[in-house]
């Protein structure tokens, strides 16, 4: 069976930079166009060239790729013509071989927004389509607001998806500018325009989120017959965003009938890295990434329920509806006040620690998990933290060293310049396994010059300077976020404390610490992470003695 190519566009780049607060520099626009590339979508539409700097300077900087970089723009303006409008000439001499132009498909935008009559914005569309086509260029008209003009004025709608097909252009996007379709609408009205004559090979659809349908509304469309779909990575775009690539891609190649029907530019080689190109884009704009997103989310695959889980360790395809490694993800087992035994097994397991079932260590293992869940614990997302407390219930825990105490002082003053500056020192003395104490000193010499001169780091240092004979195991790790969060208000608030680290091995773990004091909360945190470093160090070591490394 011959599959059809369906060709994505992706609008990250200008649809996706109109994302309130988001705002791309040229270099970050480079680097996601090259991730773009490499996953192998079709189109990537740069921006508008010569509607702000950064766009202007990104097309002048953007590298050679496979995939087709389109310039956006709109159609010419009434009352001179497309050779003499400036605005069109800008988005023409950015040089792409692509170029995409927006123009308007309803008539009440046209008379009202516009104020031109109906027949000077089709010849407005036309010229502007014959214009970039005369030019060498492939064009795309973006008909914009159009399943509402065509729900007002389908002939109007029509003509000018018309105008742009006879003039020459590549593709007609129909466009739900306003997010308010809804599926069965949008399939019934690309059913509709191709049977008026428009090829379905000849359409595209470009869909908006206000309904949370933009993914919906795009696989109608599909379904229908278009063969171009656009959409943005993580959804970005204007309001609620546009139709989500990093969902869209992996239902299109994964799931029927799509993945034996049509054909698209990413190879499933290449699908196993959207997980880590989605959030290559959220460490770009500094966001939390979104736990429950389809497919790349951190929770897409995680199993919290003991049911679920049992299930699972027995066959994934129970509560799995793709291998997560299709799209570059993992499958998590979490431990939380809802597990069972068959969670507590699996996550065990996958710390190296073998526990027969029926062990009584694994109903005090749960027990403990419920009581400090209930005290404001969170080890589904800490599980270095967990697997340090079930170590403790096992009789596992190796006794590195005890936390005898700590201290930390900071002092807000003005330093000789007159500027405010806030300076942070602490002492942490611990007491070794075999009776020597340690302590270890840091104090913040130049608070205005620094980053990170609170009084976590300025802990973080002291705890990490002086640990005798386990110096050289954690001078590698490094502190990659830390988010805080109050469980209970009121004057007797909680803080819990959830700190994510990385060393030299490429290891990631999170910790996790909880207190009314948010400094002792992140101690807790910060000392479970040295425990779990020296655990895992440790086993390493025993496991290289026995394999004579």
């Amino acid at each position: 069976m011959t599959r059809e190519r369906l060709y994505i566009y992706d609008t990250t780049l200008r649809d996706g930079q109109q994302t309130q607060g988001v705002q791309f520099s040229t270099h970050e626009k480079v680097q996601i166009a090259q991730a773009l590339d490499a996953l192998g979508v079709d189109y990537i539409e740069g921006g508008w060239p010569g509607a702000n700097p950064t766009d202007s300077a990104f097309f002048e900087a953007a590298p050679r790729m496979r995939a087709k970089l389109t310039a956006f723009g709109m159609t010419k303006r009434a009352g001179r013509s497309a050779a003499n409008d400036e605005v069109l000439a800008a988005v023409l001499n950015a040089g792409t071989g692509t170029v995409c132009l927006v123009g308007k498909a309803h008539d009440f935008h046209v008379t009202d927004a516009l104020g031109i009559t109906l027949e000077e914005n089709v010849e407005n569309i036309r010229a502007s389509i014959a214009h970039v086509v005369a030019q060498g260029r492939e064009a795309l008209f973006d008909a914009e607001h159009f399943f509402d003009g065509y729900r007002d004025n389908p002939d109007y709608a029509l003509a000018t998806c018309r105008a742009a097909i006879e003039a020459g252009a590549r593709w007609v996007v129909l466009c739900d500018t306003n997010g308010g379709a809804l599926p069965a609408d949008v399939g019934r009205i690309v059913a509709e325009v191709i049977a008026a004559g428009i090829p379905g090979d000849r359409l595209g659809i470009h869909c908006h989120n206000d309904t949370e349908n933009a993914v919906a509304c795009s696989l109608a469309a599909i379904d229908a017959g278009v063969r171009q779909v656009q959409g943005t990575l993580n959804g970005l775009g204007e309001r609620c965003g546009n139709a989500n690539l990093t969902s869209l891609i992996p239902t299109l190649l994964l799931k029927e009938p799509y993945a034996s029907r049509l054909e698209t530019g990413v190879t499933l080689d290449a699908l196993a890295g959207i997980t880590r190109i989605s959030r290559m884009l959220d460490d770009i704009l500094n966001r939390v990434p979104m736990k429950q997103a389809a497919y790349v989310g951190a929770s897409a695959f995680a199993h919290k329920a003991g049911l679920h889980a049992s299930a699972i360790l027995k066959n994934p395809s129970t509560y799995e509806h793709v291998p997560p490694e299709r799209v570059g993800n993992e499958r998590i087992i979490p431990m939380s006040n809802q597990a069972g035994q068959s969670n507590l097994r699996r996550r065990l397991a996958d710390a190296g620690l073998e526990v027969e079932r029926g062990d009584p260590a694994l109903g005090r293992i749960l027990e403990r998990v419920k009581a400090r869940e209930d005290a404001g614990y969170a080890y589904d997302s800490a599980q270095a933290s967990f697997e340090l407390l079930a170590r403790e219930e096992l009789g596992l825990m190796p006794d590195f060293f005890d936390v005898e105490r700590y201290r930390v002082i900071s002092e807000r003053r003005r330093n000789a310049r007159g500027n405010v500056v806030v300076e942070s020192e602490a002492v942490v003395t611990v007491q070794l396994r075999d009776g020597t104490k340690r302590t270890g000193y840091f104090k913040n010499d130049h608070p205005q010059e620094a980053q990170d001169d609170g009084p976590v780091n300025a802990l973080w240092q002291a705890l990490k300077t002086d640990l005798g004979p386990y110096q050289a195991a954690i001078d590698d790790i490094r502190l990659t976020d830390y988010k805080v969060r109050i469980t209970n208000g009121g004057t007797e608030a909680v803080t819990r404390v959830i700190i994510d680290f990385e060393d030299g091995q490429g290891r990631a773990w999170s910790t996790v610490g909880v207190s009314p004091n948010i400094v002792d909360a992140s101690f807790e945190a910060l000392n479970d992470a040295i425990r779990w470093k020296l655990v895992r160090d440790a086993a390493q070591a025993v496991a290289g003695t026995a394999l004579g490394l």
